[in-house]
């Protein structure tokens, strides 16, 4: 059959949806990981002072491991996959509330700024967090240089501290409410794909 017979048939232009492997096993540990820790460190804080360290050596530990798999990792665990320029992102959140944002298959870039925003946070949380047990309680590895600081000082690195953490509680409400939004807008489960890492493609 030629090809101009081929492409006459009602059949030949069907669209066909088909699963692919978007997100990688180690990012869909990192994410899950990341989650769980976090919401152990946010509610313990100084009721269970070892687990709450502990669970944040361990935020600090996936942010270093999700750095470094961004260089070398599948395409869309890549950084230059999903960190997208300012003007893209305001461009892609105009689309989005005027619900005619165009689907990704990997993060949106309003997801890929965010994704940026919580590890950022995250970051400084935790790296506040040990100068507070540094200054405080004279531990872990920053207590030789903040060891010596004031109970004042200890008081403001703490109040920082709490800020920050706050602020991270906040961009996760909001990260699930744009989860939320584009699995309705795209009519498909996001959170199901991070947890089996399949998410559809439209092929010819």
């Amino acid at each position: 059959m030629n090809e101009k017979a081929r492409l006459a048939q009602p059949h030949a232009l069907e669209a066909r949806m088909v699963r692919v492997r978007v997100w990688d096993p180690l990012v869909r540990f990192f994410h899950w990981s990341l989650a769980a820790t976090f919401a152990v460190a946010f509610l313990t804080e100084d009721e269970l002072l070892s687990v709450h360290v502990w669970a944040g050596y361990i935020v600090l530990g996936l942010i270093l491991f999700r750095l470094l798999w961004g260089l070398v990792g599948p395409q869309h665990a890549r950084w230059s996959d999903f960190v997208k320029t300012p003007a893209e992102i305001i461009a892609y959140l105009k689309d989005a509330v005027g619900l005619r944002a165009a689907r990704h298959l990997g993060h949106n870039p309003a997801g890929g700024a965010m994704v940026v925003a919580l590890l950022l946070s995250l970051a400084a949380t935790g790296l506040t967090g040990l100068a507070v047990y540094g200054a405080q309680e004279l531990s872990g590895p920053l207590a030789p240089m903040l060891g010596g600081l004031s109970a004042g000082w200890g008081d403001v690195l703490e109040d920082f501290h709490e800020v920050l953490a706050n602020l991270t509680l906040l961009l996760v409400i909001l990260h699930l409410a744009g989860v939320a939004f584009t699995s309705l807008l795209h009519r498909e489960n996001l959170v199901r794909s991070m947890i089996t890492g399949m998410k559809r493609r439209t092929t010819r």
